[in-house]
């Protein structure tokens, strides 16, 4: 199955700060609707500009003549792997963690922590050796949220079964 990037419906859709400071956790479960996943496990990272997701068998293609990418996606090594195809937003030079400099695709997706959901940018990337599939960087994160290093799934705890998409 083919999850295709769409707008679908917002919580609270945000393109300014939230007007009370919200602290979050270390690590929290995201929702990124419009690539039809949710209770992703994400960290919380404000050392990274970009927020990222784990993509693997990255694809570009041309549809109706613009750039779109084709990728593989799953939250862990016991999830079922998902095709996702979202329109390209950019290409950038992003200086990865071990400090090496990557050309990565860029997509917009509605991205949601708690109730607060807006549109952000998630640059793909295989984090297929890191804990979390997706990590939220400080561009996303200073809408008002306050990372709490001691804490983590404030906004709620994970199910005891693995992510699930839908």
């Amino acid at each position: 199955m083919v999850a295709v990037l769409q707008k679908g419906p917002r919580q609270t859709r945000s393109k300014k700060k939230i007007n009370t400071v919200k602290e979050i956790g270390w690590c929290e479960l995201v929702d990124i609707p419009s690539l039809g996943l949710k209770q992703v496990h994400a960290k919380m990272d404000s050392g990274a500009a970009t927020s990222s997701i784990h993509a693997t068998r990255i694809k570009s293609f041309e549809k109706d003549g613009q750039k779109w990418v084709e990728f593989s996606f799953h939250a862990s090594a016991k999830d079922q792997i998902e095709r996702i195809q979202a329109k390209v937003a950019d290409q950038r030079k992003v200086r990865s963690s071990n400090g090496k400099e990557q050309l990565r695709f860029v997509i917009e997706a509605q991205l949601c922590l708690g109730k607060l959901c807006w549109d952000g940018h998630l640059t793909l990337a295989n984090r297929g050796s890191m804990a979390f599939p997706v990590l939220i960087g400080r561009r996303a994160l200073r809408r008002g949220f306050l990372v709490n290093s001691g804490k983590r799934w404030m906004l709620g705890k994970p199910p005891s079964a693995t992510n699930k998409k839908g």
